[in-house]
């Protein structure tokens, strides 16, 4: 879980820490106006890199452990109240966020969003997924991690309806999200430099 920020403040001056396809989305969704988001290209690249990216963590991690580095998970999750929790892990995710980058607060992402995603792991009778690369990863593992290949589907549908109940909260709670709200460090721009005057150095060490 704590890996999770590790990676967020290594990787986000890099890449924005695009590690999920929800959270990639919703970006490309909430820039498409403004132009201060991911755009179409970069999503269509995003997200295969995030599936690969997240099968091969599962075999590299198989292969440590001594596992088989293909097999596929034999856990089925299949139940109403799993998806509905998938739902609710990816709103509070997206809110967290997007919330932070409209605060003028996303140096905090690495620490809340692993604190977030560990608190969901208990909170959540899912265990949280909250990512459909992720999901796809895990099916490639059988171990009390993994998830059946027939299970996936839901999984995959359940993040994209959290992130969009995620950006409503964030409408409600923010408004109109202005062009020089966002943050580069989950939600980057594209190829451009943050314009952001009014924050203080600290507030954009890691854009």
């Amino acid at each position: 879980m704590w890996r999770g920020g590790v990676l967020i403040a290594f990787l986000g001056p890099v890449s924005g820490a695009h590690f999920n396809p929800a959270v990639t989305l919703a970006a490309w969704f909430t820039g498409r106006r403004t132009g201060d988001g991911p755009a179409l290209r970069d999503v269509a690249a995003y997200v295969p890199a995030q599936v690969a990216g997240a099968i091969g963590g599962e075999v590299l991690a198989d292969a440590m452990f001594g596992k088989p580095l293909v097999h596929f998970s034999t856990h089925e999750r299949w139940a109403g109240h799993l998806w509905l929790a998938e739902v609710v892990a990816t709103a509070g995710l997206i809110r967290l966020i997007f919330g932070l980058a409209r605060a003028g607060r996303a140096h905090l992402a690495p620490l809340l969003v692993a604190s977030y995603i560990g608190a969901a792991y208990w909170f959540t009778s899912s265990t949280s997924f909250a990512n459909p690369a992720v999901t796809i990863g895990r099916a490639f593992t059988d171990t009390f991690a993994g998830i059946a290949p027939t299970s996936v589907l839901p999984f995959l549908a359940a993040p994209l309806i959290g992130a969009a109940a995620g950006l409503g909260l964030v409408a409600v709670c923010f408004g109109r999200p202005a062009a020089a709200d966002q943050d580069e460090v989950v939600v980057p721009q594209t190829g451009q430099q943050p314009v952001a005057p009014t924050r203080s150095t600290k507030e954009s060490a890691l854009a």
